[in-house]
């Protein structure tokens, strides 16, 4: 898919998700949100014939959530998705791990090539990370106004993860397996 393509897909709900915020308050933002998060889900079906795990399960969080946030009229159900998001995750690594088995693995080997010990510390390191947004999403809703954590959730999580995501190529570069030699 054209990398620009995707990241529009990708990002697209967040921003549509802060402007409806900064325009119209975080009940109406979720609603947009919804709404966008299902276009974005549409699009990348119709583009690859299919729709890669992470944002199925995002997709889905939102839309429970969300209609949750909608139907109750309270903000603390689409606030507590990214806690809930991000622990499960941590969870699923976690136990796979605690099984000899990297989920990480097994969504990204065609992309990232690496030994069987290179994938065990990435997805060590993923689950952590997970832990460790799961916690700042709480300490956010919890102690700053839906303003403030809607610019989190925006510009905080999305440049902390690009940051770490980055952080693990010299992991990735010293796990990656030794080519065997061309016969």
């Amino acid at each position: 898919m054209n990398p620009i393509v995707k990241l529009v897909i990708e990002v697209g709900p967040l921003v549509a998700f802060f402007l409806a915020n900064a325009y119209k308050g975080l009940i109406w933002a979720t609603g947009v949100f919804m709404v966008a998060i299902t276009i974005a889900l549409a699009v990348n079906y119709i583009l690859q014939k299919r729709i890669p795990t992470l944002p199925l399960v995002t997709g889905v969080f939102v839309l429970v959530f969300g209609g949750l946030t909608l139907y109750l009229n309270d903000a603390t159900f689409i606030k507590l998705k990214p806690t809930i998001v991000n622990s499960l995750f941590a969870v699923i690594l976690f136990g796979g791990l605690a099984f000899r088995k990297s989920y990480l693995k097994s969504v990204l080997s065609e992309a990232f090539p690496l030994t069987d010990e290179g994938w065990r510390i990435l997805t060590m390191r993923w689950a952590f990370f997970f832990v460790a947004l799961a916690v700042a999403n709480e300490v956010v809703w919890r102690n700053f106004s839906d303003d403030f954590w809607v610019d989190f959730k925006v510009f905080g999580l999305m440049p902390i993860t690009l940051l770490f995501s980055l952080a693990q190529l010299p992991l990735m570069n010293k796990y990656r397996p030794e080519e065997e030699p061309a016969s």
